[in-house]
C-alpha cells in the first residue's frame, strides 16, 4: 500500500472525511510506534495516507508524540509531501 500525499491532524482532527477504499496500516519503525495507525486511501484521485497526530481520541499529549516514528511511517508508505493541520492555543 503506498501513497503520495501524507496528512497528519492535529487536536481535533482523528479522521480524514472523504477517503475512500481505506485501510488502516500499522507500521513498524526503528524508532517505536506512531502515533496511531496510518489511513490509507484515495481523496479526489490522490493516493494519501492520514495520520491522527495524537492519536484517536486525543490520547497523546505533545511531549509524548514520536515524532521520528510518525515521520519514519510515511516515508514507508512512499509519501513525498506532507501537510500537516493543527490547532494552536494559549493559556
Amino acid at each position: 500500500m503506498t501513497a503520495q500525499i501524507g496528512i497528519i491532524g492535529g487536536s481535533g482532527l482523528y479522521n480524514m472525511p472523504g477517503i475512500e477504499r481505506v485501510k488502516e496500516v500499522r507500521i513498524a519503525t526503528p524508532f517505536g510506534r506512531s502515533s496511531d495507525a496510518y489511513f490509507v486511501g484515495e481523496l479526489e484521485g490522490r493516493s494519501v495516507a492520514f495520520l491522527a497526530r495524537h492519536g484517536r481520541g486525543h490520547r497523546l499529549m505533545p511531549s509524548e508524540l514520536n515524532f521520528r516514528a510518525n515521520i519514519y511511517g510515511f516515508k514507508k508508505l512512499g509519501v513525498e509531501r506532507i501537510i500537516s493541520v493543527s490547532a494552536v492555543g494559549s493559556l
